[in-house]
């Protein structure tokens, strides 16, 4: 074999070799002086002039080295505001984390302030980088216009902004807050808990708002004083109440234009009656119906004015003499007074205006109905005497009981009419009246009848102070100018009528009228019309000030005292920051419901009603 021959020989075998050596073998290198270089000097090195390629890192070599990863910080809420704003949200925060809180007295608004705050992120509600913004100057323009609304401005402090450092800023901020939140309260709910002004003869919800739809209103309105509009009471008689008060107020104290001129003395002649140009005045006054062109001082305008001297602590002669002249002209500071004490108890009804609707005017002895926002009737009552007045509330209607049995209430058992028996034995069964012993008590009910002191028809509006309005014998009374007679249930006028009215409105499809209510009294079973469907929902008011439909301000006597007592509270609670709205019996109000409960079915007869 030639030397070329196993030159090739050998070669071959070495490449074989190679081939089948272990590949760890392969990855073994020596570790290089420096990394990425060789040492020159080695035999076999490449000349410095030739770049020369990494060796292949091993698995280990390329894993990225074990750390331990930052938990990840929460974003700072205040980092989008200006820095201006920024110093006095810090503050914000700060005092609204502050228990007690100086600012928030009440917990449930701090809570709900706070959680608005948190909302936008602590950004200030009236400041815009650091200056007063225009939503601020609205608010603050409309509390000091508090007056219009029987309100006192006095009571609203509000903040000046200028010059103060981020701290007085914050506490400005959080001042304005809390001031128009009270503002927002007293207008829609008043001033105190009207228990205040009666303990337990008013059922109304008086209900104040929530603060955070009263945050919401003032941030959304593109007029945040106007914004405040929506917490108002919503009822026509006090928008108009309002008008008459800055109409009064535009005028000079002290004295009213439209006052009864002094004059001479009218006296009552029954064959030849004086005429007097004061007479129709006098008698819209009174409210004693006539014309208008007639003058004459007539036996029926003489009565009236001995009413009200009888009911104003004069000498009843019923003549219109100076004293009597003088006591029917109000000043306008006491109409003022007594527009602010209406006004305020407008605010304790509800907040929905229920367009079908009963509406009584206890001091104006009125009753109307209202369908769908119009009048569609108008009666006389007669309502409770002083010491046992009607009350107020806003109530469902439910039925009309014809041919209803009354079961004297307990108090009048007591005190009235087991008396009258023990003197003259007898007596109440003459009168028509039953008695029984049920559980050791004695009790007196009048069944069905004309006799009956509801007469044939009674009213009910379930309610916690047991009141309804019913049918009388004793008409009469309806001649009388001053109709305040009764237990404190109301006595309607024409009482088939008011049956057809509320019946047609409920139901239109029977075709009720006063005649078809009336022969069902013959049988003398108590029968039921049922008025839950309407819904009709009655209002007992005590407006002793109110705008006829000619625009007129009309007075009327404050017979149960209500208003000097809602004066009184009024002054009383002004020095007080945040009195409560919560009653003794919580709610006082039930919501109306589409179903009675059974035992609001049983009205025949009532437990502990008054007639």
């Amino acid at each position: 074999m030639s030397a070329l021959r196993l030159d090739q020989i050998l070669a071959s075998a070495a490449v074989a070799f190679l081939l089948t050596a272990p590949m760890p073998a392969l990855g073994q290198q020596t570790e290089p002086s420096q990394a990425g270089l060789t040492d020159p000097s080695k035999p076999g090195a490449p000349s410095s002039g030739q770049p020369l390629a990494a060796p292949p890192a091993s698995a280990a070599q390329t894993a990225a080295p074990a750390t331990t990863p930052e938990p990840d910080r929460p974003a700072d809420p205040l980092a989008s505001l200006d820095p201006a704003d920024r110093a006095v949200a810090e503050r914000v925060r700060d005092l609204l984390a502050t228990k007690p809180n100086p600012i928030f007295t009440d917990e449930k608004v701090q809570a709900a302030v706070e959680a608005f705050y948190q909302k936008r992120n602590l950004a200030p509600l009236w400041l815009d980088k650091g200056v007063e913004n225009a939503r601020s100057m609205a608010v603050i323009a409309r509390l000091k216009n508090a007056d219009a609304d029987g309100l006192d401005h006095a009571d609203y402090k509000t903040p000046a902004f200028a010059g103060l450092s981020p701290d007085a800023l914050a506490e400005a901020e959080l001042s304005l807050t809390q001031t128009m939140l009270t503002y927002a309260r007293h207008l829609q709910a008043g001033r105190m808990p009207h228990r205040q002004v009666r303990e337990d003869n008013i059922a109304l919800p008086q209900r104040a708002p929530d603060p955070a739809v009263v945050l919401a209103a003032v941030v959304e309105g593109n007029d945040a004083g106007q914004a405040l509009d929506q917490f108002s009471p919503p009822y026509e008689n006090y928008q108009k109440l309002k008008a008459a008060l800055a109409q009064l107020r535009g005028k000079s104290a002290g004295g009213a234009g439209d006052g009864i001129a002094p004059g001479r003395v009218l006296t009552l002649n029954r064959k030849r009656p004086m005429e007097d140009a004061r007479v129709p005045q006098l008698r819209e006054r009174l409210g004693v119906p006539g014309e208008a062109t007639d003058l004459r001082y007539d036996e029926k305008l003489a009565e009236a004015v001995k009413d009200y001297q009888r009911s104003n602590d004069l000498p009843p002669t019923g003549n219109l003499d100076a004293r009597t002249v003088k006591k029917l002209n109000p000043t306008n500071d006491g109409r003022i007074d007594t527009i602010i004490a209406n006004m305020e108890r407008w605010r304790w009804y509800h907040r929905d205006v229920r367009k079908s609707r009963v509406e009584v005017n206890e001091p104006d002895f009125t009753l109307k109905v209202i369908q769908d926002g119009r009048q569609i009737w108008t009666s006389r009552v007669v309502i409770g005497k002083p010491s046992m007045p009607s009350p107020l509330l806003a109530q469902q209607m439910d039925s009309i009981s014809i041919n209803p049995t009354w079961k004297v209430p307990q108090s009048i058992v007591r005190n009235e009419y087991l008396p009258a028996e023990a003197r003259e034995p007898g007596t109440l069964a003459r009168m028509g009246f039953r008695m029984k012993r049920v559980d050791g008590e004695t009790e007196i009910f009048m069944p069905p009848g004309g006799q009956n002191p509801l007469g044939h028809i009674r009213f009910n509006f379930f309610n916690r102070l047991t009141v309804f309005q019913h049918d009388t014998p004793d008409q009469y009374l309806f001649a009388h100018v001053v109709r305040a007679e009764s237990h404190g249930c109301m006595r309607v006028q024409d009482a088939p009528k008011y049956a057809e009215v509320l019946a047609g409105m409920v139901h239109p499809e029977l075709q009720w009228t006063a005649e078809k209510v009336r022969g069902l009294y013959a049988d003398g079973i108590e029968q039921e019309i049922p008025l839950e469907s309407g819904p009709i929902w009655i209002y007992l008011t005590y407006q002793t000030a109110f705008v006829d439909d000619a625009g007129k301000l009309q007075i009327r006597r404050d017979l149960y005292n209500l208003d000097s007592r809602t004066l009184a509270a009024i002054k009383e609670a002004r020095a007080i920051a945040n009195p409560a709205l919560v009653s003794k019996s919580e709610p006082m109000m039930a919501t109306p419901t589409s179903a009675a409960p059974a035992h609001r079915r049983k009205v025949a007869p009532m437990d502990q009603v008054r007639s």
